[in-house]
């Protein structure tokens, strides 16, 4: 794996799950070839700590992204979209997404998640961006959304499970597919069957660390290492060499993120 380089497209590392434990697990991330990673916003007060801390650990280059995430809708006050908003523009030079934005069925309140979806392109089309897009039995509402509101200038559909047709409807907008822990595991047959007949260049690798924890680590805290195990799981599902693949990957990350 050594040869290989990584990226993570979407990472927490700034959790206080990792509080302990962040220098060694980012030098493990190094040792293994792991050295870029997104870290998403989720809410308004991590969006501004994400601006205010320091950009690099241990060798690992970190990018950031802003936004609030459905899952802590109960936590996003009116004003907090608009200071979101704020802060986007204010510091344009030290991100390179809008997100983690999105519709996540099992929160309710569909309108003002939508509405807040919607504000979320808006910032990235404003702002020349890609969006970082959470989805939860939600896709049918993402594509209203998109046709109310067209992003421009594409993202990422973050931990897709979901139809060849869904993937390829997402592609056609200019979005990459996030490959997460999901493939892990030997019962997601749906997921193994979209992501072996995708595009290549469509694809990207990430953990979600600490959630979302590979196969073998249910219950656990998921890190950044996790990346080499989830790249291991889709070279099974591809016919492209380790090193073309791993390439790919890379490039198509850079490549979506505008790095």
């Amino acid at each position: 794996m050594h040869k290989c380089l990584f990226f993570d497209s979407h990472c927490h590392i700034d959790f206080s799950e990792f509080d302990e434990s962040r220098s060694l697990l980012l030098e493990q991330a190094i040792n293994f070839g792991i050295n870029k990673m997104i870290v998403p916003g989720i809410t308004l007060a991590q969006s501004k700590s994400l601006i205010m801390r320091p950009q690099f650990y241990a060798h690992v280059k970190n990018y950031i992204a802003l936004g609030l995430h459905p899952y802590f809708l109960n936590q996003h006050k009116a004003q907090h979209m608009d200071e979101l908003i704020q802060l986007a523009i204010l510091h344009k030079d030290k991100i390179v997404a809008i997100g983690e934005c999105g519709i996540d069925s099992s929160i309710g309140d569909m309108d003002k998640q939508k509405s807040l979806f919607i504000a979320h392109i808006q910032l990235a089309n404003q702002l020349q961006l890609p969006l970082i897009v959470h989805h939860r039995q939600s896709h049918h509402i993402i594509a209203q959304a998109f046709k109310q509101q067209k992003p421009l200038y594409g993202g990422v559909i973050h931990a897709f499970s979901g139809s060849l047709q869904q993937a390829k409807a997402y592609i056609k907008q200019g979005f990459k597919i996030g490959v997460g822990g999901v493939i892990t595991y030997e019962r997601a047959h749906k997921t193994h069957h979209t992501i072996s007949q995708l595009p290549v260049e469509s694809l990207l690798l990430e953990t979600d660390a600490p959630s979302m924890p590979i196969s073998g680590k249910q219950g656990q805290v998921n890190t950044p290492t996790a990346l080499i195990s989830i790249f291991e799981s889709l070279l099974h599902l591809r016919s492209e060499s380790k090193e073309i693949l791993a390439n790919q990957l890379y490039k198509n990350t850079l490549e979506v993120f505008n790095l």
